[in-house]
């Protein structure tokens, strides 16, 4: 049976409306996305194409353009919806913990921070700049690199601070490599802006290096 023939509530965008979003299977839920279908297929079939050929929602979320535009039924306008929405669930997840009263230890700030990153296929290196409640003030991407590394200035860090007018600030950065362990330059890196955070009384809480949906702190570790 076709997705036209189907009962309307058995249709994906019926489902969700009557029934919300989380019975909603990947391929329903990109099918709504898709809206229509292609080359002989309805919008469900399609999303299901899709998933198996890519080898699941997450795998087609990430992949890169000329990668994404080889599937059938795609194109610039849809990988741009498709960027787009992703951006806004970081955007709401960011605005979601701002409203918080404070960062609640190492674990939010790390899903925080995995939520971010994800998808980034280039090293950044950001700042969670908070205030003496340890509430976030500001969440920036302060320094962008290659596939495997980026230029920290602490200077640079520093200015920053000062102009937000934090009390403290948790680092974070990501390894596109996958591997969300630090390395002994994250570790020479952090001491660094420590010392030099210091000399304006602004503390490190953490810092957090994510991977592939995981992510490493270094309060966690001892290391702070």
């Amino acid at each position: 049976m076709t997705l036209k023939n189907a009962p309307a509530a058995e249709r994906p965008r019926e489902r969700l409306i009557n029934c919300g979003p989380l019975p909603l299977t990947d391929a329903e839920l990109l099918s709504i996305f898709l809206r229509t279908g292609s080359a002989g297929l309805d919008s469900l079939a399609l999303a299901r194409e899709l998933l198996t050929r890519s080898g699941g929602l997450r795998q087609l979320l990430e992949l890169p353009l000329p990668a994404f535009l080889a599937l059938p039924g795609l194109g610039l306008a849809r990988y741009a919806e498709l960027q787009a929405a992703l951006e806004m669930t970081r955007r709401y997840f960011r605005t979601s913990l701002e409203q918080r009263e404070a960062i609640s230890g190492p674990q939010g700030a790390k899903d925080f921070v995995i939520a971010q990153f994800k998808s980034l296929r280039r090293e950044v290196f950001a700042c969670l700049f908070l205030d003496t409640r340890h509430q976030l003030i500001a969440f920036e991407t302060l320094f962008f690199g290659t596939l495997d590394a980026t230029t920290v200035h602490p200077r640079e860090v520093v200015r920053r601070v000062l102009e937000i007018n934090a009390a403290a600030v948790i680092l974070a950065h990501n390894h596109p490599s996958g591997v969300a362990e630090p390395s002994t330059a994250d570790q020479a890196l952090t001491q660094r802006l420590r010392d030099a955070l210091a000399l304006v009384d602004v503390r490190v809480l953490d810092h957090i290096v994510a991977a592939d949906g995981t992510a490493v702190s270094f309060a966690d570790r001892g290391w702070l």
